[in-house]
């Protein structure tokens, strides 16, 4: 496991990011907050000069219980979200019997997530697409709380995280406030994942009538890997060989093989280079970067969107 991560599980098969401790199904909250070691709660303390000095005033200490380790410092207005209050969130959320992907945490216990597939299937263009929720939260005062909806190309493990000027599919909020209205308000998620699948089953479709010439698909993966003149030769030869990737990944891959040369076939391929390909140089986190993709959505997809849309 990748030095970022701390603790965490997944159900069967490896996620598309990669990390975890396998269990043979999908877990209940319960389970799934004692898998991902995820079973402890955030204490706050006073900070003080010296072991008998005055508590500093407007600050607080965030500390793990299991270990006494300090998550981070904060102001008196912070409020800790306990892990097992983000998962009974998401259970009042999805409703009685959900189940967990995958769950854990990151940085030492700093910041933690949840993964849960939601019971629908959608077929967009003739594809299988399953929708998941992502809950994030953070102990250490620097994160905010945050839902987010993240369509997955089953057959392929794709993440399709469009950016769509026409529907949301993320919720967050910071530690400070009424927390308890502010959750409530997260309810509203559920609504903005209805309304951005729908929206993204009709921009798959639009995007499937755009035809590409292999040329124009040519370019497009030199403007997503661009490679300037004054860049050292090491660099030039990870930008052909990435291009060479994707080109693979558009041209050649099985999965797409009976889709049309279009829109919707390069966003897959761009996808699935974001989401699976080695990078040239592998750093000790390069896995959780991609897992926080998942949640923030990828700039090279948003941007071979708006190519496509502009061809």
């Amino acid at each position: 496991m990748s030095a970022n991560v701390e603790t965490m599980f997944y159900a069967r098969e490896a996620p598309w990011h990669g990390l975890g401790v396998r269990v043979e199904d999908a877990l209940s909250s319960k389970e799934a907050l004692e898998k991902s070691g995820l079973n402890w709660r955030v204490l706050q303390k006073p900070i003080t000069t010296s072991p008998f000095g005055s508590p500093i005033p407007g600050y607080k200490a965030n500390v793990r219980d299991t270990d006494s380790k300090v998550l981070g410092i904060v102001t008196d207005r912070y409020q800790v979200v306990q892990n097992e209050e983000a998962f009974a969130f998401t259970d009042a959320l999805l409703g009685e019997g959900v189940k967990y992907e995958t769950a854990g945490s990151l940085a030492g216990g700093k910041r933690i997530w949840i993964l849960a597939k939601l019971p629908e299937k959608y077929i967009m263009s003739g594809d299988a697409i399953s929708p998941y929720m992502v809950v994030t939260s953070s102990h250490d005062g620097n994160g905010s709380i945050k839902v987010a909806m993240t369509p997955i190309r089953v057959v392929c493990q794709n993440t399709l995280n469009l950016a769509l000027s026409t529907a949301k599919r993320s919720w967050a909020t910071v530690h400070v406030g009424d927390l308890a209205a502010k959750m409530d308000e997260a309810h509203n998620t559920l609504l903005l994942a209805e309304q951005y699948m729908n929206k993204l089953g009709g921009e798959f479709n639009r995007l499937s009538k755009i035809k590409l010439s292999d040329q124009t698909v040519l370019d497009f993966i030199d403007l997503l890997l661009p490679m300037e003149n004054e860049e050292s030769s090491i660099h030039r030869n990870n930008v052909r060989r990435s291009r060479e990737d994707m080109k693979s990944r558009y041209f050649d891959a099985p999965d797409l093989k009976g889709l049309d040369k279009n829109g919707y076939r390069f966003i897959n391929a761009v996808s699935d280079f974001a989401t699976h390909a080695q990078p040239a140089r592998t750093t000790a986190n390069y896995k959780e970067n991609v897992f926080a993709k998942t949640l923030d959505g990828h700039p090279l997809i948003d941007k071979a969107h708006e190519l496509i849309l502009a061809a």
